[in-house]
């Protein structure tokens, strides 16, 4: 039977298995080894709570990065009724530091986890950059541009920072950001001329 999201109790149980696998993490553990035991251990729960909120590890694992990119996101960036142009050199920032520090939870038999990461933290900057792109556009811009538009950034933001996580090649933070948000200014100027000269 499922569980109603929206319910205190179900919040809360959910909060703590999140809390329990985030300091499970901290304890230099990667995320392949961390086991359902694990986490229901650390939260004071039993494994049949856990499978009454998440189907199994990776639909937790899932939930779990979801809640994580919006938690960091949200930090970092102001309210979305605030994000503007400007913004976008934190955004991208905060997408390449926040894939560069999950490197170091990942081991060798990690590998198949990380797509979930890649889905989670895309939607999320997918989202915020759409629903910025449908307040600021020129009225003359379709809905599927907006979309189209803010899918092909938020891939370009994420695959960026997600091949320099694998490998910097000496490239810095800074420079990568500088780089990654010429190429999006320029994707911009048709969408937001009028508004970014």
């Amino acid at each position: 039977m499922p569980v109603n999201a929206n319910d205190p109790r179900v919040k809360r149980t959910r909060q703590l298995l999140m809390q329990a696998f985030t300091e499970l993490l901290d304890q230099k553990k990667n995320i392949y080894s961390i086991s359902v035991i694990d986490i229901t251990t650390r939260a004071t729960v039993n494994r049949a709570t856990f499978y009454a909120h998440f189907e199994d590890k990776f639909a937790f694992l899932e939930n779990w990065m979801l809640e994580k990119s919006k938690m960091i996101l949200k930090k970092r960036l102001p309210e979305e009724s605030l994000f503007t142009f400007d913004c976008l050199p934190t955004l991208i920032q905060t997408v390449f530091e926040f894939l560069k520090g999950f490197r170091k939870y990942i081991a060798p038999g990690d590998k198949q986890i990380e797509p979930m990461f890649e889905i989670a933290m895309q939607k999320e900057v997918h989202q915020l950059l759409l629903k910025w792109l449908r307040e600021e556009a020129v009225t003359s811009v379709s809905q599927e541009r907006l979309e189209a538009t803010a899918l092909v950034i938020s891939w370009g933001i994420f695959g960026s920072a997600l091949q320099w996580s694998r490998n910097t090649q000496g490239r810095t933070v800074e420079t990568m950001v500088k780089e990654v948000m010429g190429v999006i200014a320029a994707s911009l100027v048709p969408v937001l001329e009028p508004r970014t000269k």
